[in-house]
């Protein structure tokens, strides 16, 4: 096997980093959907022959790069490698085998240099539409949308136009999501096209040996940062609202630091349930993973070896290791809890390198589809975060899609995909967990449906996906917790988990919810409680009531 220096394997590793990093640009370049261009839910990655991740793009999402990891991995190494010739593009959607629901489509390519096969690039959408009954109270994932299993889309570069005929004839806009497969296909041509490039440059043969580099050191990494955790298991528990009338379901978490090993334990968790907030272990590892990797090793590139270190146990049946067919959509609404959970069991011994719930846990994700005046179909996706949990070094940052990682988009880009309006975007007051560190505010969006006596809008259907409106974002170390999410329709409580059918003139208020603060709210120095005040986060009734702030309004 050939050395690299230091110096080289660096210029390498990072020159691969740079390729996936163009490729995700072809996607924000050519995508028609605006959860794509401006929300950015999608992830490139780049493997070696035997489907090991070597690089992913900067920007990827942790439930698509985890779970594409070992996804991608399986797809390789479950076929020959002389089923691949120079040309092929594969798609599929399979939740079980990638990311963890329909919406979640991958398009996947082999690398060949030099007649033979060196590498595979992939790329993975969040599509915003793909068919099926858009809500989360599915039973099973037959009413969840079209279902594609793994086929070449192109068989040696010769299209198969029968592929994107079922899915066009499955989709509410076929159009946007054609197109978005096609940017899906342009990214990874980028990738296939630079990677060939650097090999040219640097005389190699192929990418094994600089794969064997690049994931060995990854591995080397992360083990001596876990080494240095004091040894034994960590425990911890946490409670996920359902639907009105069902029991809360539990995920318990045993984490044992056995080395330079970590092995997590998701035994006594819920049995799966009969809507869409199961998870398949894809995704599970893929949030296991997150909390880990940026607790210990925050700087690593994402990689093979970086998830090396993770010995996972979800018991087959339960709620975060579910059984085909059930319905998985709005896998989110539970499987984004599975980092804060894993930070909770970790905190006493890693007290610095957790944060208190975050009001972005889980992302709130909203679908509205129907049809203009004029009777053109529209469909767009808006994710929404939370404010983010404190931590021992600091209030809590912002309001963020915590941890899934994903951008805000615009009201501008909304409101030209759809006839939508937004009267209202908003942080919420004194929606942040007190605490000596305070959780980040949670916001406030206000969305109308226009009504036009002399072009009225047939009606507008909404599907949610969120949590949070009933057990709120928990402190940590005395910190108190953030504020509870709402969904409200025309004023009044709605139903978050059902197909919400809009009127003209009707009027949707979505609330995320506030982060948990951090150590106990009277050792809040005063001078960041009155820099709260002039900056309105926080009423002077909360400062009283939370830290003893003895002040009068005035002030």
């Amino acid at each position: 096997m050939p050395s690299f220096d230091p110096i080289t394997l660096e210029i390498l590793w990072r020159r691969l980093i740079s390729i996936v990093d163009e490729a995700d640009a072809a996607v924000a370049r050519t995508a028609f959907s605006s959860l794509l261009r401006d929300a950015h839910d999608y992830t490139c990655i780049f493997t070696d022959r035997q489907g090991r991740e070597l690089v992913q793009g900067t920007f990827a999402t942790p439930g698509q790069s985890g779970a594409m990891a070992l996804g991608v991995k399986k797809l390789v190494q479950s076929l020959p490698a002389a089923a691949f010739a120079e040309g092929d593009v594969l798609i599929t959607n399979d939740p079980w085998m990638l990311a963890g629901h329909l919406n979640d489509i991958c398009v996947f390519s082999p690398i060949f240099h030099r007649g033979r096969l060196t590498a595979f690039t992939a790329c993975v959408l969040h599509h915003a539409d793909i068919g099926g009954r858009v809500a989360s109270d599915n039973h099973d994932v037959f009413e969840e949308g079209l279902f594609i299993p793994l086929v070449k889309l192109y068989d040696a570069g010769a299209l198969n136009q029968a592929v994107l005929e079922l899915i066009r004839w499955n989709v509410r806009t076929p159009e946007n999501v054609i197109g978005d497969i096609r940017s899906q296909i342009a990214a990874n041509h980028v990738c296939a096209q630079q990677a060939t490039r650097m090999l040219e440059e640097y005389h190699l043969e192929g990418m094994d040996e600089l794969a064997e580099e690049i994931i060995a050191r990854s591995e080397a990494s992360i083990r001596g940062a876990i080494a240095q955790t004091p040894p034994g298991i960590y425990r911890a528990e946490g409670r996920i609202e359902q639907m009105a009338g069902r029991e809360d379901l539990v995920i318990r978490a045993a984490v044992e630091v056995r080395g330079s090993d970590l092995f997590v334990d998701l035994s006594g968790s819920s049995a799966q349930v009969d809507w869409g907030g199961n998870v398949v272990y894809n995704f599970t590892f893929a949030y296991v993973h997150m909390a880990i990797k940026s607790m210990f090793d925050p700087d690593l590139p994402n990689n093979d070896g970086a998830a090396a270190v993770i010995h996972l146990t979800a018991p087959e049946g339960t709620v975060v290791n579910c059984r085909f067919p059930a319905a998985v959509a709005a896998r989110m609404q539970i499987g984004h809890f599975l980092t804060e959970i894993i930070y909770r069991a970790l905190a006493p011994a890693l007290p610095q390198r957790v944060i208190a719930a975050s009001g972005g846990t889980p992302a709130t994700m909203t679908v509205f589809y129907g049809r203009r005046a004029d009777s053109r179909p529209f469909h767009t996706v808006l994710i929404r975060g939370g404010g983010m949990g404190a931590s021992a070094r600091g209030d809590g940052a912002g309001c963020f899609i915590f941890p899934a990682n994903g951008a805000n988009t615009p009201v501008e880009i909304l409101e030209s995909d759809t006839p939508l309006l937004f009267e209202r975007r908003e942080l919420i007051p004194d929606s942040g967990g007190a605490g000596e560190f305070r959780g980040a505010l949670g916001r406030r969006a206000v969305i109308r449906v226009p009504a036009d006596e002399t072009a009225p809008l047939p009606p507008v259907h909404l599907g949610v996906q969120s949590g949070r409106f009933r057990l709120p974002p928990e402190g940590l170390a005395g910190g108190q917790p953030g504020s509870c999410a709402r969904f409200l329709v025309n004023g009044v409580p709605a139903n978050p988990y059902g197909l919400t059918r809009l009127q003209p003139g009707d009027v949707v208020t979505l609330e995320g919810a506030g982060g948990g603060g951090y150590g106990d709210p009277r050792r809040r120095p005063p001078e960041l409680i009155a820099k709260d005040l002039r900056e309105g986060k926080i009423t002077i009734e909360a400062a009283r009531q939370n830290h003893g702030f003895g002040v009068s309004p005035s002030s």
